[in-house]
């Protein structure tokens, strides 16, 4: 089993993901600034701290097998996620993990050829978000890194706001969103961690993006 370093493990997709690792089995360092939302769990290791203080990064990844980073683009208080992607790639490659992000649907292409779902008349109240997640993808494919990372984005409709049910399918994509007959874009969040923990346990996906929905 592997040990897994989960930043932003009190979030909606990061608690999904630290779930179903947990319960395959796997040891989770679980990494959030307020920990006191953290419910203690057998082979779950709580630390509170921030991936923007690259000491405790450093130091926090250690030993760690795969680090998989699931936290808000855009942050109130703190740099936008992409500004850290040097640092990430440097923690990883100096732990010898692999990295995975929670990415978003905004950067997707709703068909061959575009155009990308942020063109195609997204919602204005989640487009500073959407934009700062294509950004983090965007900074990984340039980084020119060594390290093995993998970056999901989910269906159109995943969130907390729409957690779905555990069914235990899914369909994997590409670049372009994945919908099913009726034209919908959804993936509930804990089908979303196990597209997620499949990709740790069989990596499939290197120096890529790929996509998961119904």
């Amino acid at each position: 089993m592997s040990t897994i370093v989960v930043l932003g493990v009190t979030g909606y997709a990061g608690g999904n993901i630290t779930s179903e690792l947990l319960d395959r089995g796997h040891t989770v360092v679980g990494v959030a600034r307020d920990t006191s939302k953290v419910t203690p769990r057998e082979r779950l290791d709580v630390r509170g701290g921030s991936l923007y203080d690259p000491a405790f990064l450093t130091e926090t990844v250690q030993g760690a097998d795969v680090i998989v980073v699931a936290i808000h683009a855009r942050n109130a208080d703190e740099p936008d996620l992409e500004s850290a992607v040097p640092a990430l790639l440097d923690a990883a490659a100096a732990a010898g993990a692999r990295l995975g992000v929670v990415g978003g649907a905004g950067s997707l292409l709703v068909a061959e050829g575009g155009p990308r779902v942020l063109d195609a008349g997204f919602p204005d109240e989640y487009r500073p978000e959407a934009e700062a997640h294509a950004r983090v993808l965007d900074a990984l494919k340039s980084s020119g890194t060594a390290v093995d990372w993998f970056y999901v984005s989910p269906a159109g409709a995943f969130g907390s706001y729409n957690p779905g049910e555990r069914t235990g399918t899914y369909r994997l994509g590409g670049d372009v969103l994945v919908t099913d007959a009726a034209g919908k874009s959804d993936i509930s969040g804990a089908d979303y961690a196990i597209a997620f923990a499949d990709e740790i346990e069989k990596p499939a996906h290197h120096r890529a993006r790929f996509t998961v929905g119904y």
